[in-house]
C-alpha cells in the first residue's frame, strides 16, 4: 500500500511548524466527533497531535475519517495550524497546533482491543501480560523500556571511560551450584549430557582475572530456577563487574561512581557519597535486617543488662541462653487500642516470635501486662533506655539473636507504614558488610556459603575455618537501596589451597570439586591476581528509579509468578520427535 513517509514524529511539531505541509504515521489513539468536524488524537512512542478532519477542508478525506476506530494505523498529511483560542491543551507538548489533515491512509485496521490503550488503566495483570504487544503501547510502559535503554548507555560510556572492558560470557555452560536451581539444556549430540545456563557469569569472569583482562564488566542475562515474587525473574539482567589487584574500597569508589552519574543522568538527583557503610551485625541490631531502609528512624535498643536482672523468665531465660531482649520506640503510639495491640502481637507471632511485650507511656507512668513481673523501678528505667516519651509506645522482643532482629525489623517496617514515615522521594544507598561467610545447615548436616564458594573469608578470621566456621567474617558486601538489595559481591578466594579448603568445609570433596570446578582450580595454578567484583540487580534498579512496584513492569516480555509467558505460551510440549533426538522420554 502506498503511502507517504511520516515528515515529522507524533511529538514533535509546535508552533514554529504552524503553516508547513507535514505527514505523521502513528495509531488512532481517540476519534471525536463534534458537530461534522472529527478530531483523533495520533499517537506514536513520541507522543500524540490532534489531527482534524473538517468536511469543508476535504470532504473525501472526511468521509473515510469516519471509517477510523482505536488502534488503527494510520498515515496522514495535512497543514500544521494553530489550535482556536481557548481549545489549546496545556497537558500536551503539541497542544497548541493541529494538523488539518488532507490527505488519509489507513495501513493496518484494528479489532477493538481486550482493554484500552491508556496511561493509567485498571485491568487484570494476567491480561496486560497476554496482550503484552498492546500494554507496551502505553506511554507509562514505553518511558520505562526507554529510560531503561539510557541506564545501559549510562552504565556502558562509564565502564568505558575507566578502561573496563566488556566481555560476553557462554549462555551454554556447565552446570555448578551457585545457591539456585539450574536451568538445563540437554545436549543433542552428546547423549545424557547437559548444559546449564549461568546463573552468574561467577567462575568466567574470574577466569577472565586469571587471563589477564584486570577490568571487566558486561551487562548479562542469568538464569534461575526458584520461587518467583515481584521483583524476581527466572531470567534477570545483572551488571556483572571484576576488577583484579583491588580491595574493598576499590570497588566501593567504582560502584559509588556508577550510582553518582546513574542518579544524575536519569533522575537528575545528586547523591552524597561515600555511601554510609554497616556491618551486618550493626545492620541486624539497629534494624532488624541485612538491607535496611534507612529512610526512616525506629532504630532498636538492647535492653539486656536491664532485663538479665528481673524474674520475669521470658526475658531472663532467654538472656540465660544467650539470646537478646531489644525494642524499638513507636512515637505517639500511646493511644492505640489494646484490639490494635493484639494485631500486632499475632503478626509478630506470625513472623516466628513467642510474643510481643507493650508498654504504654502515659502521664500516670506505664502501663503494660508485664507491670506485676517487672514493678515501676524497672519499667522506668526501661523507658529511660529506650528514651520514650509520654504519648510513646514500647515495642520488646525477646529471643534468639538472628529470631528476635528478624522479627523486630518486620514490625519496624510494619509500623513505618502504619504511621507514613516513608519519604517516597527518598534514596538512601548504603554498605552492608562483614556478612558471615558460612551458615550451619542442620538438616544436611553441613556448612553452606552464604554468599558463594569462592567468596573470601577476612583475612583475621582465616584461622577459625577449622576451630569454629560459624564465626568467619567474609570479605562480602551488598549494596542497598531503600530497603532493597540491589548488587552484591565479594573479595574472592585466588589461593589454591584456601579454595580447596573452603570446598571441602562446605562438603565438597576433592573428586567433585574437581568435577565442578577443577576448570577453575586449574587456572588457579597459571597464577592468579588478587581480585573481587559485584553484580547489580539490573531490573530491581530500575523498578527503584521508575517507582514501579514490579520488575514486571521494567522488562519488555516478564514471566508471571508462575514462570509463564502468557502471550507465547512457553513453556510448552514440544514435539515428540525433538525429544526422541535428544534421548528424553516424558514419564
Amino acid at each position: 500500500m502506498k503511502y507517504n513517509k511520516r515528515t515529522h514524529n507524533c511529538g514533535e511539531l509546535r508552533t514554529e511548524n504552524i503553516g508547513q505541509r507535514v505527514t505523521l504515521n502513528g495509531w488512532v489513539d481517540t476519534r471525536r466527533d463534534l458537530g461534522g468536524v472529527i478530531f483523533i488524537d495520533l499517537r506514536d512512542r513520541y507522543g500524540k497531535t490532534q489531527i482534524v478532519f473538517n468536511p469543508q477542508h476535504n470532504g473525501k478525506t472526511h468521509e473515510a475519517a469516519g471509517d477510523l476506530r482505536s488502534e488503527y494505523v494510520v498515515s496522514i498529511t495535512g497543514i500544521v495550524e494553530q489550535r482556536p483560542d481557548g481549545t489549546a491543551n496545556p497537558n500536551l507538548p503539541t497542544g497548541e497546533i493541529d494538523v488539518a489533515a488532507g490527505e488519509l491512509v489507513v495501513l493496518s485496521k484494528a479489532d477493538t482491543p481486550p482493554f484500552a490503550i491508556e496511561d493509567e488503566i485498571e485491568v487484570n495483570e494476567e491480561l496486560r501480560l497476554k496482550y503484552r504487544y498492546l500494554d507496551l503501547r502505553r506511554a507509562p510502559i514505553q518511558q520505562n523500556l526507554i529510560t531503561r535503554h539510557r541506564m545501559y548507555q549510562v552504565t556502558r560510556s562509564y565502564f568505558d571511560e575507566l578502561n573496563f572492558i566488556e566481555v560476553e560470557t557462554p549462555i551454554l555452560m556447565k552446570s555448578t551450584p551457585e545457591g539456585a536451581r539450574d536451568y538445563l539444556v540437554p545436549s543433542r549430540v552428546h547423549h545424557g549430557k547437559f548444559y546449564a545456563l549461568p546463573q552468574s557469569p561467577q567462575t568466567y569472569k574470574q577466569i577472565l582475572m586469571v587471563a589477564g583482562f584486570d577490568r571487566y564488566f558486561q551487562i548479562v542475562k542469568c538464569f534461575r530456577d526458584e520461587d518467583l515474587r515481584a521483583d524476581r525473574q527466572p531470567e534477570f539482567t545483572q551488571i556483572d563487574v571484576e576488577m583484579s589487584f583491588v580491595d574493598e574500597s576499590d570497588i566501593f569508589m567504582m560502584v559509588e561512581g556508577l550510582m553518582n552519574r546513574m542518579f544524575k543522568e536519569i533522575k537528575g538527583i545528586e547523591i552524597k557519597t561515600p555511601f554510609l557503610t554497616l556491618t551486618h551485625k550493626e545492620a541486624m541490631e539497629t534494624y532488624g535486617s541485612d538491607k535496611p531502609d534507612t529512610r526512616f528512624g525506629l532504630k532498636f535498643t538492647n535492653i539486656n543488662d536491664v532485663a538479665s536482672k528481673v524474674e520475669f523468665k521470658v526475658f531472663s531465660e532467654t538472656i540465660k541462653k544467650g539470646g537478646v531482649v531489644a525494642g524499638f520506640v513507636a512515637p505517639g503510639c500511646a493511644s492505640y487500642t489494646r484490639n490494635q495491640l493484639d494485631v500486632l502481637t499475632d503478626f509478630v507471632k506470625k513472623s516466628g516470635a513467642g510474643g510481643l511485650v507493650w508498654m504504654r507511656v502515659n502521664e500516670n507512668g506505664i502501663e503494660t501486662p508485664v507491670e506485676k513481673f517487672l514493678g515501676k523501678e524497672i519499667l522506668e528505667t526501661i523507658r529511660q533506655r529506650m528514651n520514650a516519651n509520654v504519648g510513646d509506645l514500647i515495642f520488646l522482643v525477646s529471643d534468639e539473636w538472628s529470631k528476635a532482629y528478624t522479627v523486630l525489623g518486620a514490625l519496624r517496617l510494619e509500623m513505618a507504614k502504619r504511621l507514613n514515615l516513608i519519604d517516597e522521594t527518598k534514596f538512601n544507598l548504603l554498605w552492608v558488610t562483614e556478612f558471615p561467610l558460612l551458615e550451619y545447615v542442620p538438616a544436611e548436616k553441613r556448612f553452606v556459603a552464604v554468599h558463594h564458594p569462592f567468596t573470601s573469608p577476612m583475612i583475621e578470621d582465616v584461622e577459625l575455618l577449622e576451630s569454629d566456621p560459624q564465626k568467619v567474617r567474609a570479605r562480602a558486601y551488598d549494596l542497598v537501596l531503600n530497603g532493597n538489595e540491589i548488587a552484591g559481591g565479594s573479595i574472592r578466594i585466588y589461593d589454591r589451597e584456601l579454595q580447596s579448603k573452603m570446598l571441602k568445609l562446605l562438603g565438597i570433596e576433592e573428586d567433585e570439586a574437581k568435577k565442578k570446578f577443577g576448570f577453575l582450580l586449574e587456572a588457579f595454578r597459571f597464577g592468579a591476581p588478587p581480585h573481587g567484583g559485584i553484580a547489580f540487580g539490573f531490573d530491581r534498579i530500575c523498578m527503584l528509579l521508575m517507582g514501579e512496584k514490579s520488575i514486571r513492569d521494567v522488562i519488555a516480555f516478564p514471566k508471571t509468578t508462575s514462570g509463564m509467558s502468557l502471550m507465547d505460551e512457553s513453556p510448552s510440549e514440544v514435539d515428540p520427535e525433538q525429544l526422541k533426538e535428544l534421548h528424553i522420554k516424558i514419564v
